[in-house]
C-alpha cells in the first residue's frame, strides 16, 4: 500500500464492458469501466451489515472503493461472439427470497417459449480479448467507520496477497473471469502502460450512488457518466463527489 491506495495486476481472456447506449447487441468499451473496476475490489473484500426490512433486504457498506486510475498493459483487441441466449430474466431478490422462504411457489424459466419474451435468442457481442490492467484504488469509509481505515486496508492487502476474493472476479460478465495479483509499491518490475490516447467521450463511471450509506434490495440504478481521456495508456478516473462525474437528480 501506497499512500492509503492499493493496486492490482488483472488479466483474463475474454472481457465485455457494455457501453449503455447498445441495448440489444453487447458492444464493449476499449477499457474496463471504473464500476467495474470497482467490482473487482469489491469481490477480493467488502464489509458492511445486511439486515432485513419487510420483504426485502438493505445493505450499509462499512466502505466503498473509490477507483483511481486505470492503466492499459495489453492493447485492446476486439472479437466478435455469438452466443445462444434466453430472453427472460430471472427474479429480482425479494421474488428469490419467497421461493425460498415457501411464501410464493417458484416460476419456471423456459429455454423454450411460444411467446416473445420466452425463449431462446442469438445475440452478437463485441468483446475484447486478451485484457491486462493495472487497476489503483482507495478505500473510503462511510461516516462513523473512519476508525477503521487502517483495520480495512490490512484486511484487503493479506486477502489480496493471499489469492482470496469473496466470488470470482470477472470482466463485466460472469462467464469471463477476471484472475488478479496484488502489486506492491515498492515493485520497480511492474511493465509500463501500452503506448494509446484515445477521447472515448461520456464513460459510464457507476451505476450505484456511492455516497448513500444504505442500500435497498428495491433502489433504482443511479447512473453516472465521466469524459474519458485515455493518455499514455493511463486513464485517471475523477472522484465519485467531484463535478466531473455527470450525476442525476437525488430523489
Amino acid at each position: 500500500m501506497a499512500n492509503g491506495t492499493h493496486t492490482l495486476e488483472v488479466w483474463g481472456d475474454f472481457a465485455c464492458f457494455t457501453r449503455p447506449e447498445m441495448k440489444v447487441e453487447r458492444f464493449s468499451y476499449p477499457i474496463i469501466t471504473p464500476s467495474a473496476a470497482r467490482g473487482i475490489f469489491d469481490a477480493i473484500y467488502w464489509d458492511g451489515l445486511r439486515e432485513r426490512q419487510g420483504t426485502g433486504n438493505i445493505m450499509r457498506p462499512y466502505f466503498h472503493w473509490q477507483v483511481i486510475r486505470i492503466q492499459i498493459l495489453e492493447l485492446p483487441h476486439f472479437i466478435a461472439l455469438r452466443r445462444n441466449e434466453v430472453k427472460g430474466r430471472v427474479p429480482g431478490t425479494t421474488t428469490l427470497n419467497k421461493w425460498m422462504a415457501g411464501k410464493k411457489s417458484p416460476e419456471a424459466l423456459w429455454a423454450d417459449g411460444d411467446d416473445k419474451s420466452t425463449g431462446r435468442t442469438q445475440r452478437q457481442t463485441m468483446a475484447l480479448k486478451n485484457v491486462r490492467y493495472r487497476l489503483t484504488a482507495q478505500i473510503v469509509p462511510k461516516s462513523g467507520f473512519a476508525s477503521d481505515y487502517g483495520k480495512f486496508n490490512a484486511c484487503f492487502e493479506r486477502r489480496a496477497k493471499q489469492g482470496k476474493c469473496f466470488q470470482q472476479p470477472y470482466f463485466g460478465c460472469r462467464e469471463f473471469p477476471a484472475f488478479f495479483e496484488y502489486v506492491e509499491s515498492s515493485d520497480s518490475k511492474v511493465p509500463p502502460p501500452a503506448a494509446l490516447d484515445q477521447h472515448l467521450g461520456l464513460m459510464l463511471y457507476d451505476v450505484y450512488d456511492l455516497h448513500k450509506d444504505a442500500v435497498k434490495d428495491n433502489d433504482k440504478p443511479f447512473i453516472t457518466l465521466f469524459d474519458a481521456h485515455i493518455r499514455n495508456g493511463v486513464l485517471e478516473v475523477p472522484p465519485f463527489g467531484s463535478s466531473a462525474v455527470k450525476k442525476p437528480e437525488r430523489t
